[in-house]
């Protein structure tokens, strides 16, 4: 159904002609106000304008009919890119693709629609992007109404849908509408729990029963392994692993930490999360060291941009390679002034075991007990525990013992009975 043959993606740095009409205008505006290029920063290097680089290297894939495929990578690995080239959002620099039917794709939330159109309407419209007529589409209307559970505001323009009805709707239609490839990039992340579940079922069964050919781009290696039967790793736009699925998150797992980069440039992330007042955002991350030792603590520095002075907290949440949040917690507060600044910070290992974790990182405020969320970088920092001591003369067996290493229990009082 897909075949890619050499295909690479080049970006001139800090110039126009970035690969689509929406990001040069972009480019064009930021340069005419003298401002930083947005696209001119791509990955976590630092490149100077005029420059050349390569967002996927060299990458050959075939994709069989029926195949559910995910594609895991760090931020900046070339993912969301190697989903655009084969929606045919963006060309290739060189190779080629190949396509053996009609895509569906749903490569951010709310892409495909018109925001003043309804929810009806904007059904109609990606029917007929599909080249479905309107009988087609009739066939199939009230299924996709049924499945999206936005039935009460499928007549109401879609500009007034929170994220999560975005993307049930998005996907319902994706689901349902008659094409041979379903693209989706991290939407299923905004629906919640149970929509997951239903969608991941919905996909499976197109596969198993349709022969309709998956492509699926996650940060949760749970759903990666719920969805798909094959997996590849992209690192620093290099195909570095394709084959079976638990060994692929092995294998990112390892790559989380051989990448020599300590300083994280986040200032063209690319945040999917709609609710963001974008107040105060993360430009940095600067690592100070990628292993602590048990019970350590682990530094790093966060360089933010704010459009106004703001009291501010960092909601961070320590994530399993496999996608299970291991625990929550939140920083001192910190005032940051209008403009650019940095702060340091210390995350405290003491109750995590032997593994290797990510951070997920939000910055929030609070007006009248309310926390307002700023910005949301997921997976911004990874690092590893290494053990300090050993346990009865073994190593920490995360999977027996678990991730988080529970307190000792106290004894408080002995009672002899003297009877």
């Amino acid at each position: 159904m897909i075949r890619l043959s050499n295909v690479d993606k080049k970006y001139r740095l800090g110039e126009i002609g970035s690969g689509t009409l929406y990001r040069d205008i972009q480019s064009w505006i930021a340069a005419r106000k003298g401002l930083p290029d947005p696209n001119s920063k791509i990955g976590h290097e630092n490149f100077v304008p005029g420059e050349s680089f390569y967002a996927l290297r060299n990458i050959s894939l075939s994709v069989k009919k029926g195949e559910r495929l995910g594609i895991i990578g760090g931020n900046g690995a070339g993912k969301s890119t190697l989903l655009k080239l084969i929606s045919r959002v963006t060309t290739p620099s060189a190779g080629e693709i190949d396509l053996y039917g009609r895509v569906t794709s749903m490569l951010e939330v709310g892409t495909g629609f018109h925001s003043e159109m309804t929810g009806r309407e904007n059904i109609y419209l990606n029917g007929a992007i599909l080249g479905m007529s309107k009988k087609e589409i009739d066939n199939v209307l009230e299924q996709i109404i049924d499945f999206s559970e936005v039935r009460e505001f499928i007549d109401t323009p879609v500009k007034r849908y929170s994220s999560g009805m975005y993307v049930k709707l998005a996907f319902s239609v994706a689901a349902h509408l008659n094409s041979e490839i379903v693209i989706m990039d991290e939407v299923l992340a905004v629906g919640d729990i149970a929509f997951q579940k239903k969608c991941i079922q919905k996909m499976q069964q197109a596969a198993l029963n349709e022969g309709r050919t998956i492509l699926y781009v996650s940060h949760n290696m749970n759903t990666i392994r719920e969805l798909c039967d094959r997996c590849i790793v992209l690192d620093r736009g290099k195909l570095v692993y394709d084959g079976d699925v638990e060994q692929a998150v092995s294998h990112y797992s390892k790559t989380l930490l051989e990448s020599p980069d300590y300083r994280i440039d986040y200032s063209s992330y690319s945040r999917r999360n709609q609710g963001l007042s974008g107040i105060c955002r993360i430009e940095e991350i600067i690592a100070k060291e990628k292993t602590v030792q048990m019970g350590g603590v682990l530094p790093f520095s966060v360089r933010f941009s704010a459009r106004e002075a703001k009291e501010i907290r960092l909601r961070i949440m320590a994530v399993m390679p496999s996608g299970h949040i291991v625990g929550m917690t939140y920083s001192d507060p910190v005032s940051l002034p209008e403009g650019s600044s940095e702060a340091e910070f210390g995350f405290d290992t003491a109750f995590l075991a032997a593994d290797v974790y990510s951070l997920d990182i939000a910055v929030s405020s609070y007006e009248k007990d309310v926390e307002i969320r700023h910005d949301f970088i997921s997976r911004a920092l990874s690092f590893s525990v290494d053990e300090s001591v050993r346990y009865f003369g073994k190593h920490w067996e995360s999977r027996a013992w678990g991730n988080v290493k529970l307190p000792a229990v106290k004894v408080t009082e002995v009672h002899i009975d003297e009877r």
